[in-house]
């Protein structure tokens, strides 16, 4: 009889154990795929050339190394300014995104992968392609950027 309750017993933990883990695994994929969505919202909202609602993606405490920005900005404020700059300079400049990897760490998540913009000059379409890295926070039911990196390919020899 013990033994029956035994195995009874390791059955039931067994099939809990096999529950969670695939509640988790989902919970672990809807979180990924708003990460994902907030990147694809970035790309969308900075094709807007909005500098407000660009910089409303990012946490009052994100750090940005934009892709020309010879500092790093560490506020709000010079955030703003970044996207001021960068939409008064190249109003017509749009990005698309490529290939990236979403990877989740609770309440943290990092994407990294590449975008190409695309800006029309004298006629002719520059097209540059860039990597970047964002890190995200959950905010609620939000994603907010925390850290965003991205640069330039470098040329080739």
């Amino acid at each position: 009889m013990k033994r029956n309750l035994l195995s009874c017993l390791f059955a039931l933990s067994l099939s809990l154990l096999t529950a969670v883990s695939y509640a988790q695994q989902k919970t672990d994929e809807g979180a990924t795929a708003e990460v994902a969505a907030a990147t694809v919202k970035w790309i969308d909202t900075f094709n807007t050339r909005d500098p407000v609602r660009i910089s409303a993606l990012y946490a009052p405490d994100a750090i940005l190394w934009g892709t020309v920005s010879k500092t790093i900005r560490t506020t709000p404020e010079e955030i703003l300014v970044y996207f001021q700059e960068s939409s008064t300079k190249r109003p017509d400049l749009r990005m698309f995104l490529g290939e990236y990897h979403v990877r989740l760490y609770g309440d943290i998540a990092t994407n990294s992968g590449y975008y190409t913009s695309r800006n029309p000059v004298d006629g002719q379409e520059v097209v540059i392609p860039m990597r970047f890295t964002f890190t995200y926070r959950r905010e609620g039911d939000r994603w907010v950027i925390v850290n965003h990196h991205s640069s330039r390919f470098a040329a080739t020899p």
